[in-house]
């Protein structure tokens, strides 16, 4: 039996065409940077700081003159290492006293998480920078994703973003750092290791601070052990 020759990958098909400068450049002339914040617990506040919250929040919404989408991923919260801390705390302490009270709260703390699921969540703004700003056309900036050789200057499509999109970005961390949250704009290997986890949620923990690491696809085959290769006949 013939090989089945794969003629193009999942990654063809996704709109990234690369990451780079702490930026993601699409493949219709289009790019935009990805800013994580914090969160405020609204039901923890007074209802002055309630009251203040709902204003600086307003003030921000008609500060905005341009677009900003907004991201929230829940992942299930790995605790083993924390639980390794208690464990390795626990054997430790010599006061009988402190032992038993911590064992109480190492058990309180599997039991919680066997109970109930455990969410972590993140908070990710996306400042959008269109193909439109740089003078390419909506006919045109088809046809980028329909011809391979058709491209656009890299270093100039990053350096129009960045004109256009950091003035975006400051104003905006200005703003949030008024309702007292702390954001940052992700870097390029966090961008890798966003999409990569997104994509790969079974993967498990890959470094992406060096160049080798940053250079694997963001979406892996899944390919299993009954599915034959090109090799194989």
């Amino acid at each position: 039996m013939p090989a089945t020759q794969i003629k193009t990958s999942t990654q063809s098909h996704m709109d990234i065409e690369d990451i780079r400068e702490d930026m993601i450049v699409l493949k219709d002339g289009s790019a935009c940077i990805i800013l994580q914040t914090s969160a405020v617990n609204f039901s923890l506040l007074s209802e002055g700081e309630q009251d203040a919250t709902i204003y600086a929040y307003a003030g921000l919404l008609n500060s905005l003159n341009f677009p900003v989408q907004i991201l929230i991923t829940s992942q299930k919260k790995n605790i083993n290492s924390y639980l390794g801390l208690l464990n390795a705390q626990k054997q430790r302490i010599t006061n009988p006293l402190l032992k038993t009270q911590l064992e109480k709260y190492y058990q309180f703390i599997q039991q919680t998480v066997k109970e109930n699921e455990v969410l972590d969540k993140k908070f990710y703004l996306s400042l959008p920078f269109s193909s439109l700003e740089m003078g390419v056309s909506s006919t045109l900036s088809t046809a980028f994703k329909k011809q391979k050789n058709f491209t656009l200057d890299k270093s100039v499509q990053i350096e129009k973003a960045k004109t256009s999109l950091i003035p975006k970005k400051d104003h905006l961390i200005t703003q949030l750092s008024r309702l007292g949250l702390k954001t940052k704009q992700l870097t390029t290997p966090q961008l890798i290791k966003l999409f990569f986890n997104y994509y790969n949620p079974n993967s498990g923990n890959v470094d992406f601070t060096n160049r080798s690491e940053s250079e694997v696809a963001i979406v892996n085959a899944s390919i299993s052990k009954d599915t034959p290769t090109q090799n194989e006949t």
